[in-house]
């Protein structure tokens, strides 16, 4: 009863916290870097953008406004999206498939589509223009998905021991397709690279406008059935017995979560381990109901990824991709999760 009656001030305590909090980390990311501005000064600039006064640029240097607009805000805004579409894709999969380890960097759809979108660069694809490479990394997921399913298919349904080990199977032929097409690539190579290792340098407004898109529509579909999503927990059986189709909501989920996995990926590079960290934290503080787990996650993955590009921008002496930190900080945690659910026998 007291770990009941804790939940839901957990919950308040979040949802008023991570607002505050990211939107504070985005006003000090935005100041912070090789020209210094200060929060006052980033947020008399964003309000003048927004039209909410014409002299609030008075006493400004010129150049504050063009380094806050199309440099930094850009490349911050995609980072926050990018986590929070990831964090909600990983707490889908993970309900969906009754699993903690999964996510869409360990079951391979990261690697998918990767792999997809490296494929449209090499080819050349601009038959959608700046959508095709996206098109490209969905498609690539959605097989990666279907294969890492049908792998870890066992007596009528999906086989959580079998589906991590899926996962690795088809993420490591993945690696060697894409290690194949780095081989016969030019001069894509360098971006083929920037997919591999993930990266947030140069992100424009077009980036944000995507990225957003994808992950208001995934995520809108998630939080849409995410009452179907709290069935399902309940095995099959009972999910069918409560009304719930279940097929036709694992099917619509999946696609949800592999469209803003598809888009995040197109835009940033494979960044592993948010989408298993977030979901997997707040199910401790806040409980397993997914209305409330998700938009959470949403805003935990905002404020992890960005804090983590900050870090990389900013404070380190050389700017690594953010795809080798996320997987520095997400592959102890891997493990220690692992270690965890395996039961005290050490037998499956």
């Amino acid at each position: 009863m007291k770990d009941s009656r804790r939940k839901p001030h957990s919950a308040r305590a979040l949802f008023i916290g991570l607002p505050a909090a990211l939107a504070a980390l985005i006003v000090l990311a935005t100041g912070l870097g090789y020209i210094s501005i200060s929060p006052r000064e980033v947020i008399l600039i964003v309000a003048s953008r927004l039209g909410l006064g014409p002299d609030l640029l008075k006493g400004i240097d010129q150049v504050f406004p063009f380094v806050v607009a199309e440099v930094r805000l850009p490349r911050i805004l995609t980072s926050a999206i990018v986590g929070s579409g990831l964090a909600v894709a990983g707490a889908v999969f993970q309900g969906i498939l009754l699993n903690p380890l999964a996510d869409p960097y360990t079951l391979g759809v990261s690697a998918g589509a990767a792999f997809g979108a490296s494929l449209a660069l090499v080819l050349d694809l601009t038959f959608l223009g700046l959508y095709t490479v996206p098109l490209a990394a969905f498609l690539g997921a959605l097989v990666t998905l279907a294969a890492v399913i049908w792998l870890s298919w066992e007596d009528g349904r999906v086989s959580g021991n079998n589906l991590i080990l899926s996962g690795v199977i088809v993420a490591a032929i993945l690696a060697a397709g894409i290690g194949f097409i780095k081989y016969v690539a030019d001069e894509q190579v360098a971006i083929i690279i920037f997919w591999l290792m993930g990266s947030f340098v140069s992100r424009s407004w077009l980036d944000v406008q995507l990225t957003l898109a994808a992950v208001l529509l995934g995520g809108g579909v998630a939080f849409f059935y995410a009452r179907d999503l709290n069935i399902l927990s309940l095995g099959q059986r009972s999910a069918d017995s409560l009304g719930v189709d279940t097929n036709r909501v694992r099917l619509i989920l999946l696609v949800a979560a592999s469209l803003m996995t598809a888009v995040c990926v197109s835009v940033s590079g494979i960044i592993g381990f948010v989408g298993l960290i977030i979901p997997h934290l707040l199910r401790f503080l806040i409980g397993p109901d997914n209305r409330r787990l998700l938009p959470a996650a949403a805003l935990a993955g905002a404020l992890l990824l960005l804090g983590a590009d900050t870090l990389t921008r900013v404070i380190l002496p050389n700017e690594i991709p953010i795809g080798v930190l996320t997987a520095l900080i997400g592959g102890p945690y891997f493990c220690y999760i692992f270690r965890r659910r395996r039961p005290a026998g050490g037998h499956d």
